[in-house]
């Protein structure tokens, strides 16, 4: 699909590894004007460095998304940067998974921070930009997780549950502005996401679904999708998309 989005400008969260890095890169060597954000700057700037010497172009804009004027910044200034806005893709996220009595609240501060309020704030700030451009594309970053409820996951469900349901009631509003609204869906990917659980009960039960799983998506998976979603002609609204190992249950 190379060269589908010459000319467009997008802004992906999380892009220091796994899926977020995927598509930064995927966007890119289709065309677009990337700016990736995250908290780790180091990480951010080989990213760069990756797209550049392809022959790609992208930003680093170092970011915790979790707190509201940094995720605002991140937005505006990938637009002011890179002059417009395409293409958001709210990707950032964290998954600290565990029963709910006994739980640590300060890891569903965390959650809820990244996942959901995160997620909001760059959407408020991207909305107006889009629309004054004459339109865009929002792809939220959700879960299997926000379809299927499960006993330890609780927190990570409500959070997951919450995008999906914003994003369809997003893509209802958003319509009139011509923004196309899509939410991924995947299930089991292997990234760094499993690894913030350091419970090992926790780690016991992601290494058994790990192994009945077999081969598992990587991150270059979602990023196709997204990839996909992102490059329909502008009647086409790929609203919802659920991506699954083929073994996992």
């Amino acid at each position: 699909m190379a060269g589908n989005l010459n000319g467009k400008i997008a802004a992906v969260t999380g892009a220091s590894s796994g899926i977020g890095e995927a598509t930064a890169l995927a966007l890119a060597a289709a065309g677009a004007a990337v700016a990736v954000g995250a908290r780790r700057a180091d990480r951010l700037e080989a990213l760069v460095d990756r797209i550049e010497d392809e022959g790609g172009t992208a930003l680093a804009l170092p970011a915790d998304i979790g707190d509201e004027d940094a995720a605002r910044s991140f937005v505006s200034d990938a637009h002011e940067r890179l002059g417009g806005l395409d293409i958001l893709v709210n990707n950032a996220g964290v998954m600290l998974l565990g029963p709910v009595d006994g739980a640590d609240t300060g890891e569903w501060r965390r959650m809820i921070d990244v996942n959901v309020l995160g997620l909001l704030y760059c959407t408020h700030a991207a909305l107006p930009l889009m629309r004054e451009r004459g339109g865009g594309h929002i792809v939220n970053i959700s879960s299997v997780a926000g379809r299927h409820a499960a006993a330890g996951a609780a927190v990570y469900n409500f959070t997951k549950f919450g995008v999906t349901g914003f994003s369809e009631a997003l893509r209802q509003e958003a319509l009139h502005s011509n923004i196309r609204v899509t939410a991924i869906e995947p299930a089991y990917v292997e990234t760094e996401l499993q690894g913030h659980n350091e419970n090992p009960v926790v780690q016991q039960a992601i290494a058994k679904m790990r192994d009945q799983i077999g081969e598992p998506l990587v991150s270059e998976d979602i990023a196709d999708a997204i990839l996909y979603a992102v490059t329909r002609p502008p009647h086409v609204s790929v609203n919802e998309l659920l991506i699954r190992p083929t073994r996992q249950r």
